[in-house]
């Protein structure tokens, strides 16, 4: 309480000012610990070499499936920086505001930012406190608090397989592993296709493959496959 019993009212401006501190720091947390995760990766990928060469499969595929574990991982958190930066723009909105109506104004755009971020783990006690701190200062609602984020083990094993051959393609070198999937997009013609016949009929060569045969009777055999070598040339 404060003289003749008023509380003491923060200073909006201030407030903007700590928050938008604090969300710079936890920007900072992620990038540092994206960094951490990649000098794992490394540290695994170097393993999944020396494995490989042992002819030790069982070792490279746990290993490899801990590497599309950690891609997913900083992912997610490439994503939560792309979420504290919206909120970090949006308080330099807030200031803005601030100067011309006097208050501080509620927004969406941080409300859907918030409820993204307090699911993150290695941030999430930092962003509970911030979302209870702009909900009394009502820039957002009160929001739900949403359990339903990690499904990481069960999205993972859907699709670890085609995942975990790839890493291994590509650190092994195509020792182990399957290479990605081709693209089916077709090549362009090339002049020696433009002249060749529509699919709507049998090629030469191929009519001549059906003529050597079924056609024996008629043709000498040794002749049939001269005829044969000089169309595929």
């Amino acid at each position: 309480m404060g003289l003749f019993g008023k509380s003491h009212q923060p200073d909006p401006k201030e407030l903007v000012n700590q928050w938008t501190s604090k969300i710079r720091k936890e920007g900072y947390n992620i990038e540092r610990q994206v960094k951490a995760i990649q000098r794992e990766e490394e540290k695994t990928k170097r393993m999944i070499k020396e494995a490989a060469k042992k002819g030790d499969r069982d070792s490279c595929r746990m290993l490899a499936k801990e590497i599309v574990k950690a891609d997913k991982q900083i992912n997610k958190l490439y994503a939560s920086k792309a979420h504290l930066n919206s909120v970090q723009m949006s308080m330099k909105h807030q200031l803005a505001t601030l100067r011309m109506a006097g208050a501080l104004a509620k927004s969406t755009e941080v409300m859907k930012s918030m409820q993204q971020l307090i699911k993150v783990p290695e941030i999430q006690a930092t962003m509970r406190e911030l979302s209870k701190e702009m909900m009394k200062a009502g820039i957002i609602e009160e929001m739900m608090d949403d359990t339903m984020e990690a499904l990481d083990d069960e999205d993972l094993d859907e699709e670890a397989d085609e995942e975990v051959d790839r890493v291994l393609y590509e650190i092994t070198a195509g020792e182990l592993g399957k290479a990605p999937a081709a693209v089916e997009d077709s090549l362009p013609e090339t002049e020696g296709a433009r002249a060749a016949p529509s699919r709507a009929g049998p090629s030469r060569v191929a009519a001549a493959a059906v003529a050597l045969e079924e056609d024996d009777d008629d043709e000498d055999m040794d002749d049939m496959k001269a005829r044969l070598e000089a169309l595929r040339s």
